[in-house]
């Protein structure tokens, strides 16, 4: 009790913060507006400046109330918890994978996804492979894995046609849409169902007018790769997805209006409302967008949920992301104007509000436009944009713009700040602003392609041309910045200080720009998952090992080993990894093995999934994804540049190391006298002893003979020596037994000096690389 007595303080103390921070943006923002309109007009300097200044207004006006209607929404949030329901009523649910062009192998793992999916009777959830590409591979994967194959003549209708189409041929109540590459976790049905079932139980006991209606539920699209800005800005540890912020915050904020947006997968749906609203809307290229308005404006209820229950591929490479970002915004501006959004009394005011702020969002790219070039106008052309002094400045704009800053990443809950939101936009701007114009004047794309989802390509994605317009206009900014700084030591006033601080907010975000163009060499054939998973490790020295892994792709594991162990390269192990609903047998090779912070990493390449490809994959992907869900890591701008002008200038390094290497301090037998160590890897050993044979026997214990051949020089007077008769101690239980009780041995011993020796953070970074492991190029593994 009292511990719910706290929560409940807690949670009126951050309501009231919240609603604080919200009110108090909202009347500095109106201070700025009227100040904007009424005092800082440059009506008297030309028709340049008129046009330059209005439209910078404009766009800051209706900007400004794009943002107050997100912190509406986002300063009370209403959260729908999952109903308790009676299994026994839960319905027959179809599942629709919609399908065009998409690769087999990526089908394969969301239809794998959805016949793990719990279910009280699973008889009851029909899976259909929505084929509009009619592709004989495709019918053969839906066979091979028991689900039903859905194609038609044509495309007629595009997306939204497929979904009708199929919806001709079945028949449960809940229809669940998912995109080709979206794995559904096993949880997704019964975190979904419920809603609808308690709206039956509900509607029971109210009368007609007063039924609750279920439209859809809207689960987030989250996705297991790095997004681009995530990947080719070197972030993909510090920052959140980009469709965080929409898929988490603001569709849920969006609950205690109706206005939640119909993503067109991840979703739940009615089959009675789709059936009452004519199908799927298949007069927009966004059918999703405009079939979830249609079903608002029928008063369907419509619900979003923060829970991750299914998570795909994000586009991987520049063009793709523009074109789908392209036909995103053609299509919600599109729809917009064939739904009559602000004028259609079927929808409330709250409803308007939100769907308008969802269209003038895709103007974007004008607003970006106006933002950058204003201060380019004044310091570099000589127009006048905004008439005003440093002194009104800093009473009018400061306080909004620091307010609207706090109010941003507070309501956001971390996952957004205008910085990440001006790099954003600032990206995509010269490549979708004449499209968006385009549709504004109602010049519209009948056909579009659809966005490719393929596994992360292995080539440089380099995109030289796209970096053209961020190369003309940082050159501007510089110009600026100089000019401006000129003006300040020239006038002897800081009032030019203002267009200096926006020109370099401008140059950091096209600098960012720059850096998203240059792209970055993807070395990875899937995408890895740092996760724990229980692991037992069968190896012919040491039988089977348990322990753990720390991450895992489609194509390797990567165990954590408490102690160095003797591996052959050359040796299939077996890997058995289980969690409490999977149970995956594997075979694989050792690849690279690394020390790290208490112990050793020992990565393997998958060789065979024998009969565990399935359950494997569901290790893999049914989880919510590992990458980065807030803003906690980030750092300063200053940092963002840095790191990324360090990490396209360093060489690419790779210690291809399947040994672990064993740094040491020893002096030991021999039948040439005293040989130091100076480390030791199974196969090969280190030594700084001079004047040595090119063939000795190495004695660590008694029983134990290591036949050592040189090999070659290394640094600082050191020689590198092989086992020649390693195959024989690996294969002999006894010796392997001696091998292993000196090295534990020699560590307890280090352990106990604290010598570096043992393994740390830094040892397989730093150490040099003097026991035979590749470097350079494509040495690595590519997990």
């Amino acid at each position: 009790m009292i511990a719910e007595k706290q929560m409940n303080a807690t949670s009126r103390s951050q309501a009231f913060r919240y609603r604080s921070w919200m009110i108090l943006t909202m009347v500095l923002n109106a201070i700025y507006l009227y100040w904007r309109v009424r005092y800082t007009l440059p009506i008297e300097y030309g028709v340049i400046s008129i046009i330059a200044g209005v439209s910078l207004l404009v766009v800051e006006f209706l900007g400004a109330l794009e943002s107050l209607v997100h912190y509406f929404n986002m300063h009370r949030i209403e959260n729908h918890p999952v109903p308790e329901v009676p299994l026994h009523l839960f319905p027959d649910v179809d599942i629709f994978i919609a399908t065009y062009t998409e690769p087999i192998d990526l089908l394969y793992k969301t239809i794998n996804g959805c016949k793990y999916l719990d279910y009280p009777d699973k008889s009851k959830v029909h899976i259909h492979l929505c084929d509009d590409g009619r592709r004989p591979e495709a019918r053969q994967l839906a066979m091979e894995m028991g689900i039903n194959y859905i194609c038609r003549e044509d495309n007629k209708g595009a997306k939204a046609g497929n979904l009708n189409n199929a919806m001709s041929v079945t028949s449960a109540p809940l229809i669940v849409t998912l995109d080709a590459d979206m794995i559904p976790q096993h949880s997704f049905l019964m975190s979904c169902v419920p809603y609808f079932v308690d709206a039956d139980l509900q509607n029971a006991s109210r009368e007609d007018g007063k039924k609750l209606r279920m439209g859809f539920v809207q689960t987030p699209q989250s996705f297991y790769n790095p997004d681009l800005f995530q990947f080719f800005l070197y972030s993909e540890n510090r920052i959140p997805n980009e469709q965080d912020y929409f898929y988490k915050d603001v569709q849920v904020s969006r609950n205690r209006s109706n206005s939640v947006i119909y993503g067109g997968s991840n979703t739940m749906l009615s089959r009675a409302a789709i059936e009452d609203i004519g199908g799927f809307f298949e007069g927009a290229i966004t059918e999703d967008f405009a079939t979830g308005i249609l079903l608002q404006k029928k008063g369907y209820v419509c619900y979003a949920i923060n829970e991750v229950l299914a998570s795909g591929l994000s586009p991987t490479d520049l063009p793709n992301l523009i074109q789908q970002r392209i036909r995103w915004a053609r299509g919600c501006i599109q729809t917009g104007r064939k739904m009559h959004i602000i004028f259609s009394p079927e929808l409330s005011f709250g409803q308007k509000a939100n769907y308008w702020a969802s269209v003038w969002y895709w103007y974007a790219p004008l607003k970006r436009l106006s933002y950058i070039m204003s201060p380019i106008l004044f310091a570099v052309f000589g127009f006048m944009v905004i008439k005003c002094t440093l002194l009104e400045v800093l009473i009018f704009w400061l306080p909004m713009y620091i307010s609207s800053n706090i109010t941003l990443r507070m309501l956001s809950r971390g996952i957004r700040t205008t910085k990440w939101t001006s790099i954003y936009e600032t990206v995509l701007f010269p490549f979708m602003l004449f499209p968006v114009l385009a549709e504004f004047f109602g010049i519209s794309l009948k056909k579009f392609r659809v966005t490719k989802k393929e596994r992360v390509r292995s080539e440089k994605a380099t995109t030289v041309l796209y970096a053209i317009p961020f190369v003309l206009l940082a050159v501007l900014s510089v110009i600026g910045i100089i000019n401006c700084t000129a003006m300040i030591f020239q006038s002897g006033t800081v009032s030019p200080i203002v267009v200096l601080f926006w020109l370099s907010v401008n140059l950091f975000n096209l600098v960012m720009a720059l850096f998203f163009t240059l792209g970055r060499n993807f070395y990875r054939m899937s995408e890895r998952v740092a996760a724990v998973v229980e692991c037992r490790l069968g190896t012919n020295a040491h039988g089977v090992i348990h322990c753990e892994t720390t991450d895992f792709s489609e194509t390797g594991v990567a165990l954590f080993l408490k102690k160095p162990t003797d591996i052959d390269e050359n040796e299939t192990v077996n890997l058995h990894l289980l969690t409490d609903r999977y149970s995956a047998k594997l075979k694989g090779r050792i690849v690279h093995v690394s020390a790290i912070p208490g112990g050793w990493k020992y990565a393997f390449l998958i060789t065979d999934y024998g009969d565990s490809k399935s359950q494997y994959l569901q290790i893999v992907y049914d989880r919510v994804p590992t990458l980065p869900t807030d803003l906690k890591k980030a750092q300063g701008s200053y940092n963002d540049i840095r790191r990324n002008i360090t990490r396209r200038t360093q060489g690419v390094f790779y210690q291809n190391r399947r040994y672990p290497r064993i740094n040491m301090d020893e002096t030991i037998h021999s039948d040439y006298g005293p040989v130091h160590l100076i480390n030791f890897n199974y196969k090969y050993v280190v030594t700084d002893s001079p004047d040595l044979p090119n063939e000795l026997y190495l004695h660590p214990v008694e029983g134990l003979a290591l036949l050592c051949r040189y090999e070659r020089d290394v640094q600082d007077g050191k020689k590198l020596y092989a086992v020649a008769n390693y195959d024989d101690i690996h294969n002999n239980a006894e010796a392997s037994r001696l091998l292993r009780e000196w090295v534990d041995q020699i560590l307890r011993k280090e352990s106990v000096l604290g010598n570096k020796s043992m393994p740390s953070a830094r040892s397989s970074d730093l150490a040099l690389n003097i026991l035979g492991a590749p470097q350079g190029q494509g040495g690595g593994l590519k997990q």
